[in-house]
């Protein structure tokens, strides 16, 4: 499965794979494979995805369309 929300928001945020990676403490490599769904994003990486975006896990899964929620 392809996670075509982490790399729209990190491109939206005009941010590289390795400016990302580098974030979220892990290799650029590493972060790649998220990204074309060629291995599984651990929940623990969810969560640092879902905080540094300011969005749920299930926006960034795909469970819902709505980005973030009203406060």
């Amino acid at each position: 499965m392809k996670f075509q929300r982490i790399q729209d928001l990190r491109t939206d945020a005009d941010l590289s794979q390795r400016q990302i990676s580098e974030i979220l403490h892990i290799s650029q490599r590493s972060y790649s494979h998220y990204e074309t769904g060629s291995r599984s994003i651990p929940i623990e990486m969810l969560i640092r995805l879902a905080d540094y975006y300011d969005t749920s896990i299930d926006y960034l899964v795909g469970r819902t369309d709505i980005k973030k929620y009203p406060q």
